[in-house]
């Protein structure tokens, strides 16, 4: 996988992000992509290769491996990596809709006319975009960490487990090679999702208390221009009703 394209991709979200935003990308580059990277994918390069099953009936080595290893932790972390940062390229294609009605806009009416103050800017249906793909991120990262568990039982990976399946001619005893180390490398990767979790529930929570902010100063800002007119209205007249 080409991660640098991946990360030239993202680096355009990074421009439409709130504080909290550009903290989580930075979180996923620094702590879950480059760690996958430089070190995630070399301790399972040799996974299959040294889980050893004492015995040396043929084939029970290979299914005992694909049984307790149904798919491997790498694979999973970059399909959360890959599906986790998709909902982002909505904002990103967004922001480009609107620059494109700009265009059009300024093209029919003069340069000098604008459809939007800031195409970039968080009003309106961008707004919803950019909180929609807060909570796809969220659902993605809780259904992963939930499926890492539940196809391992645990983040913690055992030194030996049992196989009786066919072919083994019987119970037998394997061996994973690394645990201690893979299971450092999954408590980090879980933690980092965790983070990005927490951080995407704080943005969630910014983007909503600033909306009811801006609607209730905009609400009183109305309210007093009203009154500001009434009164003017009010010295016109001879008359006026308290």
């Amino acid at each position: 996988m080409d991660w640098n394209t991946f990360q030239a991709l993202l680096s355009g979200v990074n421009k439409y992000s709130t504080a909290f935003g550009r903290i989580w990308l930075s979180v996923v580059f620094v702590f879950r992509v480059m760690v996958f990277v430089v070190a995630a994918e070399r301790v399972w390069s040799d996974d299959q290769a040294h889980f050893d099953c004492n015995t040396r009936q043929p084939g029970c080595t290979n299914i005992c491996y694909n049984y307790f290893f149904p798919i491997s932790h790498v694979r999973l972390w970059a399909l959360q990596l890959i599906f986790v940062t998709c909902p982002s390229f909505m904002v990103v294609l967004h922001v480009a809709y609107r620059e494109e009605r700009e265009r059009k806009y300024q093209a029919k009416h003069g340069k000098n006319t604008r459809l939007y103050d800031n195409p970039g800017q968080k009003h309106g249906g961008l707004w919803w975009t950019y909180l929609l793909s807060l909570f796809f991120k969220t659902a993605i990262e809780v259904a992963f960490l939930y499926l890492l568990n539940y196809i391992y039982d645990s983040f913690r990976l055992p030194r030996r487990v049992k196989c009786d399946i066919n072919p083994c001619p019987n119970m037998v005893d394997c061996y994973i090679s690394r645990p201690t180390e893979k299971t450092v490398f999954t408590y980090f990767m879980v933690g980092a999702s965790v983070v990005c979790v927490v951080l995407n529930i704080c943005e969630i929570f910014y983007l909503i208390a600033a909306r009811v902010l801006r609607l209730r100063h905009r609400g009183s800002v109305h309210t007093s221009t009203k009154k500001t007119r009434s009164g003017t209205d009010c010295d016109g007249y001879t008359k006026c009703e308290s």
